[in-house]
């Protein structure tokens, strides 16, 4: 140590570069393993994704199913098409 340097000591006479240097090293560790993740989730983005899309659809189709069976089961509509098929049968 040169004479114009202040030595850090904690309570147990260790020094505090000591534990600085630690501090870093796991800091660096956690970047790597933070670097590593984040590709690896850039390379496959929307995996999974396709699933949730499809069953957004899915629920959505059902629904537009059901209130088109509502629409054609009631009695305007019902009463509409038969109307048409009966013009269409009587046309020839």
């Amino acid at each position: 140590m040169e004479h114009n340097e202040v030595a850090l000591l904690d309570n147990r006479g260790h020094g505090v570069t000591r534990y600085i240097d630690r501090a870093g090293e796991r800091l660096l560790r956690a970047q790597v393993n933070l670097e590593s993740r984040w590709r690896s989730l850039m390379a496959q983005p929307e995996e999974g994704a396709a699933t949730a899309e499809y069953a957004v659809v899915l629920v959505a189709a059902t629904g537009f199913a059901a209130v088109l069976m509502a629409v054609l089961k009631s009695d305007a509509v019902k009463t509409l098409l038969t109307n048409i098929v009966k013009k269409a049968l009587n046309v020839g």
